[in-house]
């Protein structure tokens, strides 16, 4: 056959990335313009005004504002427990398997990969008697609301943190640690850590980025967080809502930037136990 062959997995040309992303780039682009237009908006006049956003540090409408505030302390609250979770009992149990137990590595995935696969709502439903004990041994706080986003968050930060540990021979380090007498601590503390830096970090940020988010959970179980706090706002002042709706957007693009800034930063040299 003639002609020019076609190399496969070749990376799409200059023009071929300008359009995929201006396309991309439109469709999150119109809906967040569409939201600042409306929050700058005089009912239907076709006015526009900045009081909607002056209203905000207006003290009249500090109770109306209230409930918001104690919601962002919850989701803020709920974020560092999510992560404390993933930090505290995904990271080492990953850690462990890719050091001891390499044939579980499998298991491990498939366990926080299902999350993903499971819709919101009928996680709530699995999630409702378990949270009637829950609430028994350590009451109603909003806290108690991270167990359910450290299911939620698994595999994202699994993926985050795997693709880390990929890059490392994690086997090599450690024994060669342990070799020089460095115990188990000291090799977690000084040796694994430093090098999965990248890793947990993307990890910790999709967690917060994922929990500043979530609606569906909180609300069936009857929690107060940022999401569920501006529906309620909506009904009483829409502008207000799409505001602060716009401003948690700003806080998580701004997280996914930081991601994306150390994710491309060049790795360096992995450190060892000298």
């Amino acid at each position: 056959m003639s002609g020019t062959a076609v190399r496969i997995g070749a990376e799409p040309g200059r023009l071929a990335r300008v359009v995929i992303l201006s396309v991309v780039g439109l469709v999150f682009l119109i809906p967040i313009a569409a939201m600042v237009e409306f929050t700058f908006r005089i009912g239907l006049a076709g006015k526009h005004t900045v009081s909607h956003w002056t209203d905000l540090t207006n003290p009249a409408k500090a109770d109306l504002y209230s409930n918001l505030v104690t919601a962002i302390g919850n989701s803020l609250t709920l974020a560092v427990v999510t992560v404390a979770i993933v930090l505290v009992i995904l990271l080492p149990t990953m850690i462990l398997v890719e050091i001891r137990f390499a044939r579980l590595r499998r298991v491990l995935e498939f366990v926080c990969i299902i999350p993903i696969t499971v819709p919101a709502i009928v996680l709530v439903v699995g999630l409702a008697p378990i949270y009637g004990v829950v609430v028994t041994v350590f009451g109603g706080d909003i806290w108690t609301l991270a167990f359910a986003y450290g299911i939620t968050v698994l595999p994202y930060a699994y993926r985050a943190i795997q693709s880390n540990l990929g890059a490392i021979d994690v086997a090599t380090l450690s024994e060669a640690a342990r070799s020089l007498g460095a115990g188990w601590g000291n090799v977690l503390w000084h040796v694994l850590l430093p090098n999965l830096r990248r890793g947990i970090l993307a990890a910790s940020f999709i967690s917060v980025a994922v929990v500043l988010g979530e609606f569906t959970i909180a609300s069936l179980l009857n929690r107060v967080n940022l999401q569920t706090a501006l529906l309620q706002l909506s009904q009483s002042d829409a502008y207000a809502a799409v505001i602060f709706a716009l401003l948690a957007l700003g806080v998580v693009f701004l997280l996914l930037l930081i991601i994306g800034r150390v994710s491309s930063s060049r790795p360096g040299t992995p450190r060892s136990a000298s």
